[in-house]
């Protein structure tokens, strides 16, 4: 299953509604370092928000994800992690620590922009008229 990954100007969202297995979550990888390389996207938003588990692998390919498309120069939020998930991964001993956190996919694009207007790299007003499927 391909998690559909949305482009609003230089900003990524991909929200992931369901449980995936290790191959869907490497895909998902993969499609989302491709889509920030080919777009030159500054900030990606991976919604959570749907999942009720979270397991050690799936942890580990979100945090190097987000480390991945650190390396390629975008921002990345993890939104909408629920307590559940939060207090399980806490008692694996995985952080997100690649990636800041939001408690919602509102305040998660809200603190992308910030992240990204710190760095002065672009102007993202009109982002949000810029809808498309990276």
């Amino acid at each position: 299953m391909r998690i559909p990954i949305l482009r609003l100007g230089k900003i990524l969202l991909a929200s992931i509604q369901t449980d995936l297995s290790d191959n869907d979550v490497l895909q998902f990888q993969n499609d989302v370092v491709n889509t920030i390389a080919e777009t030159e996207t500054l900030g990606i938003a991976i919604d959570i928000t749907s999942l009720d588990v979270v397991d050690s692998f799936m942890a580990r390919v979100i945090n190097d994800t987000a480390r991945m498309a650190r390396l390629l120069g975008a921002e990345v939020i993890i939104c909408g992690i629920r307590p559940y998930v939060a207090m399980t991964l806490v008692e694996m001993g995985r952080d997100l620590i690649a990636a800041d956190c939001s408690f919602n996919l509102d305040q998660g694009l809200k603190m992308l922009k910030q992240l990204i207007s710190k760095r002065g790299d672009a102007d993202l007003d009109g982002a949000e008229d810029d809808v498309q499927r990276a």
